[in-house]
């Protein structure tokens, strides 16, 4: 049987889930939601069949999983309520803003005992496959440490205009919205991670987010991950993580590619998909139907996006 899902936000992010639930023979759309009438007007376009109910309580009341794309700030009363009543719920990311919101609604779903994860989108993703299975077969050596660089000539990226939240401090920014990924990516890796300092630059308006972003973290033995973020000038979107090894190293490109270097050009480490996002979000959904029936499973934990928000509001406040 197909799991019935519930979509609360119908964003750009919502409603991409929503493109691939429909590929995908372990789900069924059953119920939308979005304040928005522009936004629910978009997911029909996409689902034409799917139901757009009235609010996020019939959205609840009619799935078995509930996937929340809402901004952080409603997300919390969302899962719990999901949670409360029984249904399997998936998360975006960040888990929140404020940390002791965070932790007691991770305290809160580990008590209702429902199926919860968090959708770092590589967390299944073929790249970890490889890089796993080659730190595991020793190609890389010693791991050394990790660094992440994002740059955009402009944010919020011109995809996401419609998520204007995007922009302002209180939910939005780059390191929010897109270093996270690449923090849970070096927890997973290296282990769990310390804000030794951090360095955000802010425009003059205040409500607006962070433009620069330096960082250093370590793990317990001393191994760095270094950060560098900017917005501004004319150049293309740049997102990439290396994971530095004494034998090899491997860099992330745009979320999915994998490349490999020991020492020379970086080569492709595995041969990438023609839609690279459709095969990544497919394997998230394999790896969805997995928690839901109680399996094992690759999907972030509700644990594990906490230890990331730490980092990341540590590091937007300039700690250390």
């Amino acid at each position: 049987m197909a799991h019935k899902t519930a979509i609360i936000g119908l964003g750009i992010m919502g409603r991409r889930l929503l493109d691939n639930l429909v590929f995908h023979d372990g789900f069924e759309p059953a119920a939308l939601w979005d304040p928005s009438p522009d936004s629910c007007a978009k997911a029909r376009e996409t689902a034409p069949g799917v139901p757009v109910v009235t609010s996020a309580e019939a959205a609840i009341a009619a799935a078995d999983v509930v996937y929340l794309a809402c901004p952080p700030a409603p997300r919390k009363a969302y899962a719990l309520a999901a949670a409360g009543a029984g249904k399997a719920v998936f998360l975006e990311k960040p888990l929140g803003v404020d940390i002791a919101e965070s932790e007691d609604l991770v305290r809160r779903l580990a008590a209702a005992g429902a199926p919860a994860a968090v959708n770092f989108t590589q967390a299944s993703s073929v790249g970890f496959e490889v890089l796993r299975q080659a730190i595991a077969a020793g190609e890389c050596g010693d791991l050394l440490g990790i660094d992440i660089v994002v740059t955009y000539p402009a944010w919020p990226r011109a995809w996401q205009k419609d998520a204007d939240w995007l922009r302002f401090r209180a939910e939005g920014g780059y390191t929010r919205e897109v270093i996270s990924h690449f923090l849970f990516l070096s927890e997973r890796f290296l282990g769990p991670l310390t804000l030794t300092w951090a360095r955000p630059s802010y425009p003059a308006d205040a409500a607006l987010c962070e433009s620069e972003m330096l960082a250093r973290l370590e793990t317990a033995d001393g191994r760095p991950v270094s950060v560098l973020g900017s917005v501004g000038g004319a150049q293309p979107d740049r997102q990439e993580v290396t994971v530095k090894g004494a034998k090899a190293s491997f860099r992330f490109t745009e979320f999915y590619q994998l490349w490999k270097s020991t020492g020379g050009e970086w080569a492709a480490a595995y041969d990438f998909p023609s839609d690279p996002r459709r095969s990544s979000l497919q394997r998230q959904l394999d790896e969805l139907d997995k928690l839901v029936r109680g399996e094992t499973h690759l999907l972030a934990t509700p644990e594990e996006a906490l230890r990331v928000q730490v980092l990341v509001e540590g590091m937007l406040a300039g700690k250390g």
